[in-house]
C-alpha cells in the first residue's frame, strides 16, 4: 500500500535507544539483462554490511537485542527474493522486531537509491524527497453534463466521485417564431450550470474535509470559464492549472502525467521564490534564517514555518542523550542540560523527525549558488522568538561550564 502523511508521521516519532530501527528502501533498477540479478546482488551486498556492523561494530550489547535485529536483517533478506526490477514500484520497509514493527509501503519508483539502516530512528530522507511540499491533491475532469474527480498521492490516482447530469432533448419542432427552440435552450443553459455548481460544491466539501489542499483541472477551454464563475475565492486560490481533456477517452496515465507536470512546475516556481524570500528576509534580521546553528536552534523554538535545505547537504553535529538538544558545535556535553552529547553524521536525517511532527513545510533545493554560500540550509519563521539575546547568554554560559572540553570552539560560539 502507498504510505500517508500520517503513516511517517508515526514513523518520524518512534525510537529506539538500542539501535533497533531497520529502514529498507528498493529502488528497482534497470536490467542489464535478461538474468535480472543487479539487485539481488546489491541487496546482498547492503545485508553482508549490516550483519558485519552488527557483530563488530558499535551498537546494542544485550544478545537478544542482536537477535531481533538479525531477524529483521534476514526477513529483509527473504523479501528481496520476490523483488523484480520491473520499474513499477519502489518499496520501504520499517523494521523493528524488538517492538513489533513491521511496515511495508510501495512508492513511486524514482528514490534516490536502494539503501539499508540500522539505527535509533527510521531514516525518513527518501520519503521526505517524495512528499517535500506536495499537497493533498485533487484533479477535476470536466466537461458540459459530466465530472470525474480523482486523489492523486505519490504517483497513485484513484477515481473518488462521479457526477453526471443529464441534458434536456430538444423539441421536434422550434414552436412559433423559434419560441421553444429559445425557451428548450434556456433550460439545457440552465442544466448546464446546475452542473458547474454541482461540481464547485463537490470540490468545496472535499477542500473543507481536508482530502484536497490543491488541484488541478482537465477540461476544454469552453467549460473552465463557466465553472470558474461558480468557484468560492478560496478554490480559485487552490487551483494550481489546468490542461486540455476529454472526459471520456483520456486514460489514467494520461491524467497523472499531465497532473505531475503541472505540479513540478508549481513546486519549482514556489521554490525559488521561497528560497529568494529566505535569503532576503535573513539579510534583513526578518523572518529568515541561514546556516546550521541558526537554523537548528529555530527548529528547536518551533519558529520554522518552511525549511529549505540543500539536496546534498551534509553537515556534523551534536545531540544531548538526555533533552534531545542539537547543537552545530561539537561540544562534549550538552549546554542546556549537561548532560553527555552523541555525535550526529547526518544532520539532513537528524533534523526529519522534528521537521515532519511538526508539520513544517520542506523543500529540497538543487544547484544553486546563492543558497550553497549560506551553508545549504535555510528557515522561513513564522515568528521571530525576539529578543533571543536571553536564551544565547543561558547556552552561552552553560557552555563556559564544560570550557575544559574544545575552548576553542567555545570562544567561537560565545563570541558571536
Amino acid at each position: 500500500m502507498s504510505i500517508t502523511r500520517e503513516q511517517i508521521r508515526a514513523l518520524a516519532e518512534f525510537q529506539d535507544d538500542d539501535c533497533g530501527a531497520t529502514t529498507f528502501y528498493f529502488q528497482p533498477a534497470t536490467p542489464k539483462n535478461r538474468a535480472h540479478k543487479e539487485d539481488a546482488i546489491l541487496i546482498k551486498d547492503l545485508l553482508r554490511d549490516a550483519f558485519h556492523r552488527l557483530e563488530n561494530g558499535k551498537g546494542p550489547e544485550s544478545k537478544a537485542k542482536k537477535e531481533s535485529i538479525r531477524a529483521d536483517l534476514e526477513r529483509v533478506g527473504r523479501l528481496a527474493g520476490e523483488l523484480r526490477s520491473n520499474g513499477t514500484h519502489a518499496k520501504a520497509i520499517f523494521a523493528c522486531a524488538a517492538k513489533n514493527v513491521w511496515q511495508e509501503y510501495e512508492l513511486p519508483p524514482n528514490i534516490p537509491a536502494t539503501r539499508l539502516f540500522v539505527d535509533r530512528h527510521f531514516h525518513l530522507q527518501p520519503v521526505a524527497h517524495l512528499l517535500g511540499a506536495s499537497p493533498r491533491l485533487g484533479v477535476v475532469l470536466m466537461d458540459r453534463h459530466r465530472a470525474r474527480i480523482f486523489d492523486l498521492r505519490l504517483g497513485e490516482l484513484t477515481e473518488i466521485e462521479g457526477l453526471f447530469q443529464p441534458l434536456s432533448r430538444k423539441g421536434r419542432s422550434d414552436g412559433y417564431a423559434g419560441y421553444d427552440a429559445g425557451h428548450a435552450q434556456r433550460r439545457v443553459d440552465d442544466e448546464v450550470r446546475q452542473h458547474y455548481k454541482a461540481v464547485a460544491a463537490a470540490l468545496k466539501l472535499f477542500m473543507e474535509k481536508g482530502v484536497f489542499e490543491k488541484w488541478i483541472l482537465g477540461c476544454q477551454e469552453a467549460h473552465c470559464a463557466q465553472l470558474q464563475a461558480q468557484l468560492h475565492p478560496y478554490l480559485s486560490d487552490a487551483l494550481l492549472g489546468r490542461f486540455t481533456a476529454d472526459v471520456v477517452h483520456i486514460t489514467a496515465e494520461e491524467i497523472r502525467s499531465r497532473a505531475e507536470e503541472i505540479v513540478a512546475r508549481w513546486q519549482d516556481e514556489r521554490r525559488r521564490k521561497l528560497v529568494d524570500q529566505a535569503l532576503t528576509q535573513a539579510r534583513s534580521h526578518g523572518r529568515g534564517v541561514t546556516g546550521l546553528r541558526r537554523v537548528l536552534r529555530s527548529l528547536e523554538l518551533g519558529e520554522v514555518q518552511t525549511l529549505l535545505i540543500g539536496d546534498h547537504f551534509e553537515a556534523h553535529a551534536v545531540e544531548c542523550s538526555g533533552c534531545g538538544h542539537m547543537d552545530a558545535h561539537l561540544v562534549q556535553f550538552c549546554p542546556v542540560c549537561g548532560k553527555a552529547t552523541q555525535e550526529i553524521v547526518d544532520v539532513g536525517e537528524a533534523i526529519l523527525p522534528r521537521v515532519i511532527s511538526r508539520d513544517v513545510e520542506m523543500f529540497y533545493v538543487q544547484d544553486d549558488a546563492e543558497f550553497d554560500k549560506v551553508g545549504n540550509i535555510a528557515a522561513l519563521l513564522r515568528f521571530r522568538a525576539e529578543p533571543m539575546h536571553g536564551v544565547d547568554v543561558a547556552i552561552t554560559d552553560q557552555l563556559k561550564k564544560a570550557g575544559s572540553v574544545y575552548p576553542g570552539r567555545l570562544r567561537r560560539f560565545a563570541s558571536r
